[in-house]
């Protein structure tokens, strides 16, 4: 099905502690779309307009410290309650009482707890890529990683420190950024786990590159998100993982909790977070009583909604529909 175009809006509002900047476009209910790492807004670029023809409103983000959005200078401002907080900041500048969350990736935790903290502001959520797990009470999430990742260090912790990670990317944004895409798609079937890296080595060393760009990948759209990066820098988007501990204590009230709202999954066969997160889908009966529908994507890696737009875009409406 073909789509006619339509024009995309940039706008941003001042929410207090945060400056969030947002592309729309279409009229509706409103569909608030939050990407992952590293992305941005354009992640959603196959979304916006499938979702206007579908008579919604589309809303795809910047997160705070990616784009054109605030650029806090410290970590613990990239909590999750912050991020939270941005969205409920948002629904309030819409000026909508009838929005449905979608998130991918950082995104889908986003989107999970703002549902979790705040369901009386959404009429449903959606998740790819991470399934939801509700706030845990068992040790700090840090520890666990370092236990799993035996003497080598899992990615998560490889972020840890300010400036590491930074340093390695930010000397060739470029061929970092389309050496972790090419490797965290599904068009990489046993390549290398870039989720682990050996001590004393650097993820980029454990890249493999594609001989032509992928289909769900132009140069233009890496040209895209090199320029966001270029702009923005590394350091907001890489504290989300910094805050892992400190989501831990924050949500602690929050416990075990399930998420009451109707919700949907979308994961890929192919896909880290949703292979390591089989045993979390199968709790879904008890953590997400209301899912409408969890579809597993075959060969589909990392980039859900940019991988398999036209599956993701029927999923999302069929989702939606019934819920306006």
């Amino acid at each position: 099905m073909s789509i006619d175009p339509q024009p995309l809006s940039h706008r941003s509002t001042d929410l207090g502690n945060a400056r969030i900047h947002w592309v729309e476009c279409g009229s509706g209910p409103v569909v608030l779309m939050v990407h992952g790492y590293p992305e941005s807004w354009y992640s959603w670029r196959h979304q916006l307009p499938a979702l206007a023809a579908a008579g919604y409103r589309a809303v795809a983000i910047d997160v705070r410290g990616y784009g054109r959005s605030s650029k806090p200078r410290d970590v613990a401002d990239y909590r999750m309650v912050r991020m939270v907080s941005d969205i409920v900041g948002l629904v309030d500048a819409l000026e909508t009482d009838d929005v449905t969350l979608v998130g991918h990736d950082w995104g889908a935790p986003i989107v999970w707890n703002s549902a979790l903290i705040r369901p009386d502001l959404f009429r449903g959520v959606a998740g790819l890529s991470v399934p939801y797990s509700p706030p845990s009470r068992e040790g700090r999430p840090l520890a666990r990683m370092r236990a799993m990742a035996g003497e080598d260090e899992f990615y998560v912790e490889y972020f840890q420190e300010p400036g590491r990670a930074e340093a390695e990317i930010e000397a060739d944004i470029r061929s970092w950024l389309l050496g972790f895409y090419w490797c965290a798609s599904g068009d990489v079937e046993n390549g290398p786990n870039i989720a682990i890296v050996p001590r004393g080595t650097q993820m980029r060393d454990h890249f493999v590159y594609p001989d032509s760009m992928p289909a769900w990948l132009s140069e233009e759209d890496l040209d895209t998100y090199v320029r966001e990066f270029e702009y923005s820098g590394f350091f907001g988007p890489l504290c989300r993982y910094r805050n892992v501990d400190r989501d831990w204590e924050d949500l602690a009230a929050f416990a075990d909790r399930p998420i009451e709202l109707p919700a949907l999954f979308i994961g890929g066969d192919r896909d880290g977070p949703t292979i390591w997160g089989a045993p979390a889908i199968e709790r879904f009966s008890e953590t997400l009583p209301n899912l409408v529908k969890a579809e597993i994507l075959p060969g589909c890696g990392h980039w859900t909604q940019q991988e398999r737009p036209a599956e993701t875009n029927e999923l999302l409406i069929g989702f939606l529909d019934p819920l306006h």
